[in-house]
Protein backbone atom coordinates (compact mmCIF):
# COMPACT_ATOMS: atom_id res chain seq x y z
CA UNK A 1 0.00 0.00 0.00
CA UNK A 2 2.85 2.37 0.73
CA UNK A 3 4.20 1.92 -2.78
CA UNK A 4 0.77 2.59 -4.29
CA UNK A 5 0.42 5.80 -2.27
CA UNK A 6 3.88 6.87 -3.41
CA UNK A 7 3.04 6.25 -7.07
CA UNK A 8 -0.27 8.06 -6.69
CA UNK A 9 1.49 11.03 -5.10
CA UNK A 10 3.81 11.16 -8.12
CA UNK A 11 0.77 11.09 -10.46
CA UNK A 12 1.97 8.07 -12.41
CA UNK A 13 -1.56 7.62 -13.72
CA UNK A 14 -1.04 10.81 -15.76
CA UNK A 15 2.41 10.27 -17.23
CA UNK A 16 2.78 6.50 -17.01
CA UNK A 17 1.53 5.81 -20.57
CA UNK A 18 4.05 8.26 -22.04
CA UNK A 19 6.82 6.69 -19.97
CA UNK A 20 5.91 3.17 -21.13
CA UNK A 21 5.87 4.23 -24.77
CA UNK A 22 9.29 5.78 -24.39
CA UNK A 23 10.67 2.72 -22.59
CA UNK A 24 9.28 0.28 -25.15
CA UNK A 25 10.19 2.22 -28.29
CA UNK A 26 12.51 5.21 -28.02
CA UNK A 27 14.69 4.05 -25.15
CA UNK A 28 15.38 0.80 -26.99
CA UNK A 29 16.19 2.70 -30.18
CA UNK A 30 18.71 4.83 -28.31
CA UNK A 31 20.33 1.74 -26.81
CA UNK A 32 20.90 0.40 -30.34
CA UNK A 33 22.67 3.58 -31.52
CA UNK A 34 25.95 2.85 -33.28
CA UNK A 35 29.28 4.65 -33.14
CA UNK A 36 30.27 7.13 -30.47
CA UNK A 37 27.38 8.29 -28.33
CA UNK A 38 27.24 11.74 -26.78
CA UNK A 39 25.78 12.72 -23.41
CA UNK A 40 24.61 16.35 -23.25
CA UNK A 41 24.47 17.29 -19.58
CA UNK A 42 22.72 20.45 -18.35
CA UNK A 43 21.87 21.61 -14.83
CA UNK A 44 19.04 24.16 -14.90
CA UNK A 45 18.84 25.82 -11.51
CA UNK A 46 15.81 27.69 -10.14
CA UNK A 47 18.43 29.96 -8.57
CA UNK A 48 16.65 32.15 -6.01
CA UNK A 49 18.87 34.18 -3.64
CA UNK A 50 15.80 35.34 -1.69
CA UNK A 51 14.33 31.84 -1.33
CA UNK A 52 12.27 31.38 1.88
CA UNK A 53 12.01 35.13 2.44
CA UNK A 54 15.52 35.78 3.71
CA UNK A 55 16.93 39.31 3.94
CA UNK A 56 19.06 40.89 1.25
CA UNK A 57 22.06 40.50 3.53
CA UNK A 58 21.49 36.75 3.80
CA UNK A 59 20.94 36.56 0.06
CA UNK A 60 24.23 38.42 -0.50
CA UNK A 61 25.98 35.65 1.43
CA UNK A 62 24.32 32.99 -0.73
CA UNK A 63 25.47 34.71 -3.91
CA UNK A 64 29.00 35.09 -2.54
CA UNK A 65 29.13 31.39 -1.66
CA UNK A 66 28.38 30.39 -5.23
CA UNK A 67 30.72 32.98 -6.71
CA UNK A 68 33.57 31.77 -4.52
CA UNK A 69 32.99 28.03 -4.38
CA UNK A 70 31.70 27.01 -7.80
CA UNK A 71 34.91 27.65 -9.76
CA UNK A 72 36.99 26.06 -7.01
CA UNK A 73 34.81 22.96 -6.77
CA UNK A 74 34.49 22.17 -10.46
CA UNK A 75 37.38 23.64 -12.42
CA UNK A 76 39.19 20.28 -12.25
CA UNK A 77 36.39 18.54 -14.17
CA UNK A 78 36.43 18.79 -17.95
CA UNK A 79 34.22 17.36 -20.67
CA UNK A 80 35.33 16.01 -24.04
CA UNK A 81 35.60 19.59 -25.33
CA UNK A 82 37.63 20.99 -22.43
CA UNK A 83 34.70 22.74 -20.72
CA UNK A 84 34.14 22.72 -16.97
CA UNK A 85 30.63 21.81 -15.72
CA UNK A 86 28.09 24.34 -16.92
CA UNK A 87 25.40 25.73 -14.64
CA UNK A 88 22.37 27.51 -16.06
CA UNK A 89 21.24 30.06 -13.47
CA UNK A 90 17.53 30.62 -14.07
CA UNK A 91 17.32 33.86 -12.13
CA UNK A 92 13.91 35.07 -10.87
CA UNK A 93 13.16 38.42 -12.45
CA UNK A 94 11.28 39.57 -9.35
CA UNK A 95 14.48 39.08 -7.28
CA UNK A 96 16.47 41.50 -9.42
CA UNK A 97 19.38 43.22 -7.73
CA UNK A 98 22.07 44.69 -9.97
CA UNK A 99 24.91 43.39 -7.79
CA UNK A 100 23.68 39.78 -8.06
CA UNK A 101 23.50 39.94 -11.84
CA UNK A 102 27.01 41.41 -11.88
CA UNK A 103 28.23 38.53 -9.70
CA UNK A 104 26.70 36.05 -12.12
CA UNK A 105 28.29 37.93 -14.99
CA UNK A 106 31.73 37.31 -13.48
CA UNK A 107 30.93 33.61 -13.17
CA UNK A 108 29.80 33.49 -16.78
CA UNK A 109 33.06 35.13 -17.87
CA UNK A 110 34.95 32.43 -15.95
CA UNK A 111 33.21 29.74 -18.00
CA UNK A 112 30.87 28.52 -15.24
CA UNK A 113 27.63 28.77 -17.22
CA UNK A 114 24.97 31.25 -18.30
CA UNK A 115 21.90 33.08 -16.98
CA UNK A 116 18.28 32.57 -18.09
CA UNK A 117 14.85 33.71 -16.85
CA UNK A 118 12.89 32.26 -13.94
CA UNK A 119 9.65 33.90 -12.83
CA UNK A 120 7.09 33.53 -10.04
CA UNK A 121 3.86 35.44 -10.55
CA UNK A 122 0.19 35.31 -9.62
CA UNK A 123 -3.06 36.92 -10.68
CA UNK A 124 -1.66 38.39 -13.89
CA UNK A 125 -3.29 39.39 -17.13
CA UNK A 126 -1.59 39.08 -20.49
CA UNK A 127 -0.78 42.79 -20.42
CA UNK A 128 0.62 42.87 -16.89
CA UNK A 129 2.71 39.74 -17.44
CA UNK A 130 4.09 41.07 -20.72
CA UNK A 131 5.12 44.33 -19.04
CA UNK A 132 6.86 42.48 -16.20
CA UNK A 133 8.70 40.04 -18.47
CA UNK A 134 9.92 42.85 -20.71
CA UNK A 135 11.16 44.80 -17.68
CA UNK A 136 12.93 41.82 -16.12
CA UNK A 137 14.51 40.71 -19.38
CA UNK A 138 15.75 44.21 -20.20
CA UNK A 139 17.19 44.63 -16.68
CA UNK A 140 19.03 41.31 -16.79
CA UNK A 141 20.17 41.84 -20.37
CA UNK A 142 21.73 45.17 -19.37
CA UNK A 143 24.39 43.10 -17.56
CA UNK A 144 25.25 41.21 -20.73
CA UNK A 145 23.04 38.20 -20.07
CA UNK A 146 20.85 36.55 -22.74
CA UNK A 147 21.69 35.91 -26.34
CA UNK A 148 20.47 38.52 -28.82
CA UNK A 149 18.96 38.46 -32.30
CA UNK A 150 18.83 41.81 -34.12
CA UNK A 151 19.44 43.47 -30.76
CA UNK A 152 16.50 41.77 -29.02
CA UNK A 153 17.18 39.47 -26.04
CA UNK A 154 16.20 35.82 -26.40
CA UNK A 155 15.91 33.58 -23.38
CA UNK A 156 15.15 30.14 -21.96
CA UNK A 157 12.48 29.96 -19.27
CA UNK A 158 11.43 28.09 -16.13
CA UNK A 159 8.11 28.94 -14.49
CA UNK A 160 8.00 29.42 -10.73
CA UNK A 161 5.74 27.05 -8.79
CA UNK A 162 5.61 24.90 -11.97
CA UNK A 163 2.39 26.67 -12.96
CA UNK A 164 3.06 27.41 -16.62
CA UNK A 165 0.11 28.52 -18.74
CA UNK A 166 -2.26 28.87 -15.77
CA UNK A 167 -2.03 25.14 -15.22
CA UNK A 168 -3.48 24.78 -11.71
CA UNK A 169 -7.19 24.06 -11.36
CA UNK A 170 -7.50 26.90 -8.82
CA UNK A 171 -5.75 29.43 -11.09
CA UNK A 172 -3.02 30.22 -8.56
CA UNK A 173 0.55 31.25 -9.40
CA UNK A 174 -0.14 32.46 -12.93
CA UNK A 175 -3.47 33.78 -14.26
CA UNK A 176 -2.55 33.87 -17.97
CA UNK A 177 -4.00 31.04 -20.05
CA UNK A 178 -2.04 32.00 -23.18
CA UNK A 179 1.32 32.23 -21.45
CA UNK A 180 2.99 29.73 -23.79
CA UNK A 181 2.13 31.89 -26.79
CA UNK A 182 3.01 35.13 -24.99
CA UNK A 183 6.43 33.97 -23.81
CA UNK A 184 7.45 33.04 -27.34
CA UNK A 185 6.26 36.45 -28.54
CA UNK A 186 8.49 38.08 -25.89
CA UNK A 187 11.61 36.16 -26.94
CA UNK A 188 11.46 32.77 -25.22
CA UNK A 189 12.76 29.94 -27.40
CA UNK A 190 12.59 27.03 -24.95
CA UNK A 191 10.80 26.06 -21.75
CA UNK A 192 12.56 23.82 -19.20
CA UNK A 193 10.00 23.84 -16.38
CA UNK A 194 9.24 20.13 -16.30
CA UNK A 195 9.09 17.42 -14.98
CA UNK A 196 7.31 18.07 -11.68
CA UNK A 197 5.42 14.84 -10.93
CA UNK A 198 4.20 15.90 -7.49
CA UNK A 199 2.55 19.04 -8.86
CA UNK A 200 -0.80 19.30 -10.64
CA UNK A 201 0.88 21.22 -13.46
CA UNK A 202 2.91 18.18 -14.56
CA UNK A 203 2.27 17.30 -18.24
CA UNK A 204 1.29 13.92 -19.61
CA UNK A 205 4.38 13.87 -21.85
CA UNK A 206 7.69 12.75 -20.33
CA UNK A 207 11.22 11.95 -21.53
CA UNK A 208 10.85 14.04 -24.66
CA UNK A 209 11.86 17.18 -26.44
CA UNK A 210 8.58 18.31 -27.97
CA UNK A 211 6.77 21.15 -29.71
CA UNK A 212 3.37 22.17 -28.28
CA UNK A 213 0.53 21.69 -30.77
CA UNK A 214 -3.04 22.87 -31.15
CA UNK A 215 -4.24 26.24 -29.90
CA UNK A 216 -1.17 27.72 -28.21
CA UNK A 217 -3.31 30.36 -26.50
CA UNK A 218 -5.26 27.82 -24.47
CA UNK A 219 -4.68 26.93 -20.85
CA UNK A 220 -2.07 24.16 -20.36
CA UNK A 221 -1.08 24.49 -24.02
CA UNK A 222 1.86 22.16 -23.36
CA UNK A 223 -0.38 19.14 -22.78
CA UNK A 224 -0.43 18.17 -26.46
CA UNK A 225 2.87 18.00 -28.25
CA UNK A 226 4.74 16.73 -31.28
CA UNK A 227 7.89 14.77 -30.53
CA UNK A 228 10.95 16.49 -31.98
CA UNK A 229 12.49 14.63 -34.88
CA UNK A 230 15.11 14.93 -37.56
CA UNK A 231 13.72 16.85 -40.52
CA UNK A 232 11.11 18.94 -38.66
CA UNK A 233 11.31 22.09 -36.53
CA UNK A 234 9.33 25.24 -35.82
CA UNK A 235 10.16 28.92 -35.45
CA UNK A 236 6.68 30.05 -34.38
CA UNK A 237 6.68 28.39 -30.93
CA UNK A 238 9.09 27.43 -28.17
CA UNK A 239 10.56 23.96 -27.73
CA UNK A 240 9.86 22.05 -24.52
CA UNK A 241 12.86 20.18 -23.14
CA UNK A 242 11.88 17.87 -20.29
CA UNK A 243 14.14 16.15 -17.81
CA UNK A 244 14.32 12.43 -17.04
CA UNK A 245 11.41 10.44 -15.62
CA UNK A 246 12.07 6.82 -14.69
CA UNK A 247 12.56 4.30 -11.91
CA UNK A 248 15.49 3.10 -9.84
CA UNK A 249 16.10 1.29 -6.57
CA UNK A 250 17.24 3.20 -3.50
CA UNK A 251 18.24 0.88 -0.65
CA UNK A 252 15.98 -1.78 -2.12
CA UNK A 253 12.97 0.50 -2.50
CA UNK A 254 11.66 1.74 -5.86
CA UNK A 255 11.96 5.46 -6.42
CA UNK A 256 10.82 7.71 -9.23
CA UNK A 257 13.47 9.70 -11.01
CA UNK A 258 12.37 13.20 -12.03
CA UNK A 259 15.65 14.98 -12.64
CA UNK A 260 15.84 16.88 -9.35
CA UNK A 261 19.14 17.41 -7.54
CA UNK A 262 18.30 18.09 -3.90
CA UNK A 263 19.78 17.67 -0.45
CA UNK A 264 16.99 15.18 0.20
CA UNK A 265 17.57 13.45 -3.14
CA UNK A 266 21.28 13.80 -3.95
CA UNK A 267 22.93 12.39 -7.05
CA UNK A 268 24.05 8.78 -6.94
CA UNK A 269 25.78 6.34 -9.25
CA UNK A 270 22.45 4.61 -9.96
CA UNK A 271 20.82 7.87 -10.92
CA UNK A 272 23.71 8.94 -13.15
CA UNK A 273 23.51 5.64 -15.04
CA UNK A 274 19.74 5.94 -15.41
CA UNK A 275 20.03 9.42 -16.94
CA UNK A 276 22.04 7.97 -19.80
CA UNK A 277 20.06 4.75 -20.05
CA UNK A 278 16.78 6.63 -20.59
CA UNK A 279 18.11 7.79 -23.94
CA UNK A 280 16.15 11.05 -24.23
CA UNK A 281 16.85 12.30 -27.75
CA UNK A 282 15.57 13.94 -30.89
CA UNK A 283 13.83 11.17 -32.82
CA UNK A 284 16.22 9.96 -35.51
CA UNK A 285 19.35 11.08 -33.68
CA UNK A 286 19.62 8.48 -30.87
CA UNK A 287 23.37 8.88 -30.46
CA UNK A 288 22.82 12.33 -28.88
CA UNK A 289 21.37 11.84 -25.38
CA UNK A 290 19.86 14.85 -23.59
CA UNK A 291 20.01 15.08 -19.79
CA UNK A 292 18.32 18.17 -18.33
CA UNK A 293 18.31 18.29 -14.52
CA UNK A 294 16.85 20.91 -12.19
CA UNK A 295 17.51 22.12 -8.68
CA UNK A 296 16.99 25.03 -6.27
CA UNK A 297 20.61 25.71 -5.53
CA UNK A 298 20.79 29.05 -3.74
CA UNK A 299 19.63 28.06 -0.20
CA UNK A 300 22.42 26.94 2.09
CA UNK A 301 21.33 23.32 2.51
CA UNK A 302 20.97 22.80 -1.23
CA UNK A 303 24.20 24.64 -2.00
CA UNK A 304 26.03 22.29 0.35
CA UNK A 305 24.92 19.37 -1.82
CA UNK A 306 25.46 21.07 -5.17
CA UNK A 307 28.88 22.49 -4.36
CA UNK A 308 30.14 19.69 -2.13
CA UNK A 309 31.42 16.14 -2.29
CA UNK A 310 28.20 14.57 -3.60
CA UNK A 311 28.15 16.79 -6.66
CA UNK A 312 31.85 16.22 -7.24
CA UNK A 313 31.29 12.47 -7.04
CA UNK A 314 28.53 12.88 -9.62
CA UNK A 315 30.98 14.45 -12.06
CA UNK A 316 33.50 11.70 -11.40
CA UNK A 317 30.83 9.13 -12.26
CA UNK A 318 29.79 11.05 -15.36
CA UNK A 319 33.40 10.99 -16.56
CA UNK A 320 33.74 7.29 -15.82
CA UNK A 321 30.52 6.22 -17.55
CA UNK A 322 30.22 8.74 -20.36
CA UNK A 323 33.58 10.16 -21.33
CA UNK A 324 35.89 7.35 -22.46
CA UNK A 325 36.22 9.09 -25.85
CA UNK A 326 35.23 6.06 -27.90
CA UNK A 327 31.93 4.62 -26.68
CA UNK A 328 30.79 7.88 -25.08
CA UNK A 329 31.72 11.56 -25.06
CA UNK A 330 30.48 13.90 -22.34
CA UNK A 331 29.46 17.48 -23.12
CA UNK A 332 28.65 19.97 -20.36
CA UNK A 333 26.12 22.39 -21.86
CA UNK A 334 24.04 25.39 -20.86
CA UNK A 335 20.30 25.62 -21.50
CA UNK A 336 20.98 27.71 -24.61
CA UNK A 337 23.50 25.20 -25.93
CA UNK A 338 21.14 22.31 -25.25
CA UNK A 339 18.48 23.99 -27.37
CA UNK A 340 20.96 24.80 -30.14
CA UNK A 341 22.17 21.21 -30.34
CA UNK A 342 18.60 19.94 -30.40
CA UNK A 343 17.79 22.23 -33.32
CA UNK A 344 20.91 21.09 -35.13
CA UNK A 345 19.73 17.50 -34.76
CA UNK A 346 16.31 18.42 -36.13
CA UNK A 347 17.99 20.07 -39.11
CA UNK A 348 19.78 16.82 -39.91
CA UNK A 349 23.21 17.49 -38.47
CA UNK A 350 25.15 14.65 -36.91
CA UNK A 351 28.67 13.88 -35.72
CA UNK A 352 30.03 15.82 -32.75
CA UNK A 353 27.40 18.04 -31.07
CA UNK A 354 30.16 20.32 -29.79
CA UNK A 355 30.09 21.89 -33.28
CA UNK A 356 26.56 23.16 -32.69
CA UNK A 357 26.66 24.86 -29.29
CA UNK A 358 25.97 28.23 -30.98
CA UNK A 359 23.94 26.87 -33.88
CA UNK A 360 20.87 29.15 -33.68
CA UNK A 361 21.55 31.51 -30.79
CA UNK A 362 25.02 32.92 -30.17
CA UNK A 363 26.74 33.32 -26.82
CA UNK A 364 25.41 36.10 -24.58
CA UNK A 365 27.52 39.28 -24.66
CA UNK A 366 28.99 38.78 -21.19
CA UNK A 367 30.38 35.39 -22.19
CA UNK A 368 32.52 37.03 -24.86
CA UNK A 369 33.76 39.86 -22.64
CA UNK A 370 37.16 38.76 -21.47
CA UNK A 371 35.99 35.16 -21.13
Amino acid sequence: MQIFRYLQQKQIHLWGPSYLKHALVHQREAARATGTRHLLFAICDHWEPLFAGVTDTQADARVATWQEQYPKAFSRFRDADGNMPQHSFFFPGEHYRARWLDALKEMVKQGCGEVELHLHHDGDTRASLAADVRRYVDSMASHGHFTRVDGAPKFAFIHGNWCLSNARPDGRYCGVDDEVDLLHELGCYTDMTFPAPEDRSHPRTVNQLFWPTGDLKRRRAYEDGERSRVGKSYDDRMLFITGPNGFYLDRGRPKIEFGALMASNPPSDKRVKLWGDLGICVDGRPEWTFVKLHTHGAPEKEAETLLGEKAQKMHETLAKLYNDGTRWKLHYVTARELFNIARAAMDGHCGDPNDYRDYVFAKPPCRTEGG
